[in-house]
């Protein structure tokens, strides 16, 4: 899992969760949403290289809507992720960084959350990262 900054500028690691079951690990995004005041969840949706859904996608749009349900009114959605964990891989390699499960994880959850963050950033570096939302992202 990554975090972002208030202001939606910048995405880091935020923890790795490890749960028994969907249930127990949105039990813990619930938990993280309320301890860090998170206004906006993205969840990385594993897109066909082609940019179709497949049935993993869909898979996620049936997860995201059951953490849509637990987090109201917080907004959750769904960003592609295509590539995220080749590309953590890649950086983790050229840093010299072990290659490690949870550190690649980490990685391309906050380049997920990063990819989202830049698409949707505000041109006022003033004003709100986003008007749907107050708080970071999770």
């Amino acid at each position: 899992m990554a975090i972002s900054d208030v202001m939606g500028w910048m995405a880091s690691p935020l923890t790795v969760l490890k749960c028994a079951g969907l249930a127990a690990e949105q039990d813990a995004i619930v938990d993280l949403v309320q301890k860090h005041k998170v206004g906006l969840v993205v969840v990385g949706d594993p897109r066909s290289l082609d940019g179709s859904a497949g049935p993993q996608s869909q898979r996620v749009s049936q997860y995201v809507a059951q953490l849509t349900a637990k987090l109201a009114p917080v907004a959750v959605v769904q960003w592609d992720e295509r590539l995220s964990t080749l590309h953590a891989q890649r950086l983790l390699r050229e840093s010299n960084r072990r290659n490690a499960r949870d550190v690649i994880d980490a990685a391309a959850a906050t380049l997920v959350l990063q990819s989202y963050l830049d698409a949707h950033r505000q041109p006022d570096p003033h004003g709100p990262s986003t008007p749907e939302h107050e708080g970071g992202s999770l």
